[in-house]
């Protein structure tokens, strides 16, 4: 607020009023209302000594009243006041949460310094935190995100076809971001790397032609879209280590050696246990992952297994008995594999591992129960076979015998379905091992019990996939260019590890579903000049907030407060 002195020209008296100025978000200029009148300049002089330095001093007193913490504000408002076309006064201020944790990385001052060298006439960091904020509170197209961005209070001052534009330019130093950021997790949260989670999952692509990278494959949703493949890397915290895209047709277990590869080499973990599961498990990987000094954590097949092992695990001789029915037994054995060498050559060799099988009648009741609902289709599938395909048979194929599909339309061939039966052998030998599970391991020393606690940890990553595809909705994309492909996948791993490094941080009481839900209900409303009005606040929120240092609780704001706020989440 300050003392506004307004001159007649005609009568040349002087008109003294206090005026507060602010920025109108309709009309996108500076604006004043009048909070006092106070007269003619002679007339107050009759009544002051000085009219003018005593208002400046109330003005003053005002101004530092207004800025406690407790002060009072009245606000005149018309309830004639009508909204233009198109108006919208929500803005939405738990991204403070994101900021904070996306400067604390620095990523702004990465992009910062690669783009100071190249020709970019837009802001990329900008951009970045668009799509990223976007991603993780109200994840949608690039097209649909950019016409958004006015929810929040950033200024973004770029076009959709920079947006565009921008995405080679992540894609050119992606490989360098993502090393950035492990260092600086490393740095900030002691990162752990002795154990690496590794697993592989898919996106799909709603698209009719296939390339290089969107290839037809075995989707993890059971659909016929082209898909491209996803290996992942997470430490024991939860948090993402690096990705590598693959192509769609791409096998997850020959997606080990050259993420592993790539891994080791550029992030300098010296030596590392890789804890995967039993897709994973092949003689090659086992072999790659011991001649490059490291160990390894596998689940274990035991329906793919050998008669000597599968007769191990029935054979009831040395189990320890637990709790609640759990079992436990291990051995250390010499199991053959076999590798593929440079050449292409198979051969034989033999690896020293321990192995664990245990028993879970929770295990078992839940293999039943899925069981049971794929037998329910396998009947279903034999009775009416013309209602299924390739695709939609996933399930229930394996326990129907005679099944054959055509290799072109995943049609059932007509010549199958006169002979189609259930398969009762294979429901008998399926049934035996139901409860048992098998992991393998290099680390021999290690307890039984550690090492399923370790291989436990696995779930970690599984989440990780749901949130990509739940929470962020990574999928499906609607790009074609490979470069803006993989410039898409990095701001999904960008908002994943944002994600997960607040859970850490609040000690995982909240899951990264609630913490999202909760940024994105804390909103706001412009009500009058530069005051926003909040209507959301719950524990989840205080949590953040005392951690992060931010406050949510404020009812009232002022533009200028809001503002300070994003501004220390960016120190």
């Amino acid at each position: 607020m300050y003392l506004k002195k307004s001159t007649n020209r005609k009568t040349g008296r002087t008109y003294l009023s206090i005026v507060n100025s602010y920025y109108d978000k309709e009309t996108k200029q500076s604006r004043t209302a009048t909070v006092r009148s106070l007269g003619y300049l002679d007339e107050l002089q009759k009544q002051y000594d000085d009219p003018i330095a005593f208002f400046t001093e109330e003005v003053r007193k005002m101004n530092e009243e207004l800025n406690k913490e407790n002060s009072e504000l009245n606000l005149k408002i018309s309830l004639n006041e009508t909204m233009p076309l198109n108006y919208s006064a929500r803005k939405n201020f738990g991204y403070a949460a994101l900021s904070k944790i996306y400067h604390e990385l620095e990523i702004d001052k990465f992009i910062k310094n690669k783009q100071r060298y190249s020709q970019e006439e837009y802001d990329a960091n900008s951009i970045l935190k668009l799509l990223v904020y976007s991603r993780l509170l109200f994840p949608a197209s690039k097209k649909k995100t950019f016409e958004n961005k006015d929810i929040f209070f950033e200024k973004f001052d770029f076009s959709l076809d920079d947006v565009y534009r921008s995405l080679s330019f992540f894609n050119r130093h992606c490989e360098q971001l993502l090393l950035w950021i492990h260092e600086h997790i490393k740095k900030l949260y002691n990162r752990n790397t002795e154990l690496v989670y590794y697993d592989v999952t898919n996106y799909y692509f709603e698209i009719d032609k296939q390339d290089e990278l969107r290839r037809k494959g075995v989707s993890k949703e059971h659909r016929p879209d082209p898909i491209v493949q996803m290996g992942l890397f997470m430490d024991t915290n939860g948090i993402p280590i690096t990705y590598k895209l693959f192509p769609g047709n791409a096998p997850d277990k020959t997606t080990l050696i050259p993420a592993l590869r790539t891994i080791q080499k550029e992030y300098s973990l010296g030596r590392i246990i890789v804890v995967a599961d039993r897709g994973l498990t092949t003689g090659d990987n086992i072999w790659y992952i011991l001649s490059a000094k490291n160990g390894y954590i596998l689940s274990y097949s035991i329906r793919g297994a050998d008669r000597d092992f599968q007769k191990y695990v029935l054979d009831e001789k040395g189990y320890v008995e637990k709790s609640n029915g759990f079992k436990i037994k291990s051995r250390l054995y010499p199991r053959e594999i076999q590798i593929t060498t440079a050449s292409g050559k198979k051969m034989k060799k033999v690896v020293d591992e321990l192995q664990i099988v245990f028993y879970s009648p929770e295990y078992a009741a839940k293999e039943k129960q899925e069981r049971e609902a794929a037998l329910i289709k396998a009947m279903d599938l034999i009775k009416n076979p013309g209602k299924y395909n390739k695709a939609t048979a996933y399930g229930a194929a394996k326990y129907v015998k005679n099944l054959a599909f055509d290799p072109n339309t995943g049609e059932i061939l007509a010549s199958a379905q006169r002979k189609l039966s259930l398969d009762e052998e294979k429901l008998k030998e399926e049934e035996k091992f139901d409860g048992y599970y098998a992991i393998v391991t290099s680390e021999y020393k290690e307890s039984p019990e550690k090492i399923i606690n370790i291989y436990k940890g696995l779930w970690k990553i599984e989440e990780a996939f749901k949130i990509t595809k739940n929470e962020i909705e990574s999928r499906p994309v609607y790009l074609s260019l490979e470069e803006h492909i993989n410039a898409h996948f990095l701001t999904c791993f960008i908002s994943l590890v944002i994600a997960k490094i607040l859970e850490y941080r609040l000690q995982w009481k909240y899951c990264v579903t609630e913490i999202l839900e909760s940024l994105r209900k804390a909103s706001c409303s412009h009500i009058k000049e530069n005051y926003y009005v909040f209507d959301f606040f719950d524990e989840v929120l205080e949590e953040i907030g005392k951690d992060l240092n931010i406050d949510f609780s404020k009812k009232f704001m002022r533009l200028k407060e809001i503002k300070k706020v994003l501004g220390e989440t960016k120190k």
